[in-house]
């Protein structure tokens, strides 16, 4: 067991928000209170921007009854941001932690969040301070190294696979060609997740495209046209992320701007829905072709949460604060999936650059051959993850008419 060490406590934010990243805040919030070696708990706003620029808030002041209401909130309470620090910021934060005796630090985000906790964490061994630290995992993209799964995949792939059942729903009332582009840079586990929708035969998603996966204009033209064809009408869930041969996202032909870890902003515009729509305009004779970008509503819809989701957010922020009080220094929970049928995890730390940065991707067998569509070992996967999903049901004697 590692030495008592005495202060205050910071926690932060970071990344895009989600449906339960609350949780794992206010759940690392209540377990500090139980510990007396943390006495003050402090909350930065908008992550490390809010410790350089000494923006932060008393969370011990918060009523127990506000903080069980803001963990049931989507969205990050506190604030986010994407920004890496500089070797001059590292300098300045940890004379802000000195000066407010942070002898605890928190953050909770994705891989270029624990990137972020990860040179913290270097910065204080380096300077000899006495230091907790602990990232605490959530990305809805669920591309967190080391994981089997990250708090805030489960709920916003529950808003995919509901939100493509209400287009496919739509589309088989109205039929055409329908795409829908789910977030996702490098991995296609959100997107992967429309496959969930599907309840009767013929139900859409009818194809799907991964980032894992070269993606070639020419057979997606041919696999839309296949299924029209026999259907009268096609539903595609694509990734924002989806790359060409060479790995080149094709949304980069349109999109320049990046963040200070060198992401591509690749949310937050239709274009590529639009290219891909426009393609299947010109390339065939069918003419209702419609295109939707998710964008940001998959991250902090309300009353779509999955309770798996939930319940696991809130165990991580606990645990990673019970480790740092009695067991370990540093790092990052990681929940691990227990081998047999029925769904249980297991939680385990693991080093802060085990999941710093990289990210990982859809294994192989989760992906068909074909490259346009998972198979059912992802739904297996995906199914405790995200939940029971809405009942829909049809006329068993409708026919969907073919279009012209």
């Amino acid at each position: 067991m590692t030495q008592l060490l005495k202060g205050n406590m910071l926690i932060a934010q970071s990344g895009g928000p989600s449906m339960v990243i609350n949780r794992s805040l206010v759940g690392a919030i209540q377990e500090a209170k139980k510990h007396k070696e943390i006495e003050g708990i402090y909350g930065s706003l908008h992550g490390i921007k809010g410790v350089l620029d000494e923006k932060m808030i008393d969370l011990r002041k918060e009523t127990a009854a506000n903080l069980e209401a803001v963990a049931a909130t989507p969205s990050s309470a506190l604030g986010t941001v994407r920004k890496k620090p500089t070797e001059e910021d590292s300098l300045k934060i940890f004379g802000i932690m000195l000066k407010y005796n942070i002898r605890y630090f928190f953050y909770i985000g994705g891989n270029d969040s624990a990137e972020t906790t990860h040179i913290i964490n270097e910065k204080a061994r380096k300077i000899n301070y006495d230091f907790r630290c602990f990232h605490i995992p959530k990305t809805i993209d669920n591309d967190l190294l080391e994981n089997d799964h990250t708090p805030g995949f489960g709920s916003a792939a529950k808003f995919v696979a509901c939100a493509v059942m209400g287009g496919d729903l739509d589309n088989r009332a109205l039929p055409g060609v329908k795409i829908d582009v789910i977030m996702g840079r490098h991995a296609g586990f959100l997107t992967a997740a429309a496959a969930l929708a599907r309840v009767n035969p013929n139900d859409g998603p009818h194809l799907i495209y991964l980032p894992e996966r070269p993606f070639v204009v020419k057979q997606f033209i041919e696999d839309v046209k296949r299924v029209y064809e026999k259907l009268g009408r096609c539903v595609v869930a694509v990734s924002e992320g989806i790359s060409d041969a060479e790995g080149s996202a094709i949304a980069t032909k349109f999109i320049t701007e990046t963040d200070s870890h060198g992401n591509v902003q690749l949310s937050g515009t239709g274009a590529l829905g639009d290219l891909l729509a426009n393609e299947i305009k010109t390339q065939t004779q069918i003419t209702r072709v419609r295109a939707d970008t998710f964008g940001y509503l998959q991250r902090s819809f309300p009353g779509l949460i999955s309770e798996t989701d939930a319940r696991e957010a809130r165990i991580v922020g606990e645990l990673a604060v019970r480790w740092a009080v009695s067991k370990d220094s540093d790092g990052s929970v990681a929940i691990r999936r227990k081998p047999g049928k029925k769904y249980s995890v297991f939680f385990e730390r693991v080093p802060l650059k085990a999941v710093a940065k990289s990210t990982r991707h859809m294994p192989e067998d989760f992906i068909n051959k074909a490259g346009n569509d998972v198979t059912p070992a992802f739904l297996e996967y995906a199914r405790p993850i995200v939940g029971p999903l809405p009942k829909v049901a049809s006329f068993k004697g409708v026919l969907t008419p073919r279009m012209g």
